[in-house]
């Protein structure tokens, strides 16, 4: 195999509680995890010269080890010992820097692109356990679906999928980091109720119940982002003024979803955020579900 074409997901978080800051400065997470139809597309090409190379369609990201694709490439490249060389060639669509595990999708992409080409034999599980040395996103972006990510992301569990409908997806122009994020974030002085219940997410989606599914949600880091960028929540209302079931923040932000229960409502909705220019990008698309 010469040359493979790949899809890489897109995530957002139906859940995401954070339960406490360990000694060693990471945060213990408990959230619902779940891909969607928006992807990033790339080609992984065999070529002559050694090396890695590494082309995108958006001039400033980096090309060189700065970039996941790269590190995931060359993660496997000397591990087994492969000299020949690899282009990948990258077109973006996922929104960059947008709690939507973009970059982590792309790493997890070439990891499986990378083990089918060189028939190195690795294991989804196998793939996993070397993903984590990238980001703790990167093991679930190979798993995919809808699963339970504990400790600091890692530690996964596959849930019953997400019952059907539409997602729209809106990414404000704006830019949040997710260190300002976790660092102001007092997990350990917030109230019970800030907290969402993920167990009770949980058993929404094994009744397969949407509307209750939807109503659950909930993201903790929504209490640093939401007075710090008040335009998270001006996608949020405008999104249930116009049909959704349920709004919220993925991951840190800043990009906004909404649940909907047809196609018409979240065409609707799509209109109406893009009238008030509350978003540079908008998607409408759905639940991707592996079938297991």
């Amino acid at each position: 195999m010469d040359k493979i074409q790949l899809k890489a997901l897109a995530k957002i978080n139906l859940g995401l509680d954070v339960l406490r800051r360990r000694e060693d400065g990471y945060h213990e997470v408990k959230m619902i995890m779940q891909t969607i139809g928006l992807y990033d597309e790339l080609e992984l090409r065999k070529v002559k010269q050694p090396g890695i190379q590494v082309k995108t369609n958006l001039y400033y990201l980096p090309t060189n080890e700065g970039n996941l694709v790269y590190k995931a490439a060359k993660l496997l490249m000397d591990e087994f010992g492969i000299d020949e060389g690899i282009s990948i060639h990258l077109q973006k669509k996922i929104p960059v820097a947008a709690g939507m595990a973009g970059g982590s999708s792309d790493a997890a992409a070439v990891l499986w692109g990378v083990n089918q080409m060189y028939g190195l034999g690795l294991s989804r599980k196998d793939l996993m356990e070397r993903g984590v040395k990238l980001g703790a996103d990167v093991p679930y972006c190979v798993l995919r679906g809808t699963a339970l990510a504990e400790g600091i992301g890692e530690k996964l569990s596959i849930l019953p999928a997400m019952p059907k409908c539409y997602i729209l997806i809106a990414k404000p122009g704006i830019g949040v980091s997710t260190k300002f994020v976790y660092e102001n974030l007092h997990a350990n002085d917030l109230r019970p109720e800030q907290h969402p219940d993920v167990d009770a997410m949980i058993e929404a989606m094994k009744q397969n119940d949407l509307a209750l599914l939807a109503s659950r949600m909930g993201n903790v880091l929504e209490t640093v982002t939401v007075p710090a960028y008040p335009v998270i929540d001006e996608i949020k209302k405008c999104m249930m003024e116009s049909g959704a079931l349920g709004s919220m923040m993925s991951g840190s932000g800043p990009t906004v979803f909404g649940i909907f229960d047809s196609q018409a409502k979240a065409r609707k909705a799509y209109r109406e955020v893009r009238a008030r220019q509350l978003a540079k990008q908008v998607y409408v698309t759905i639940p991707y579900n592996v079938k297991r």
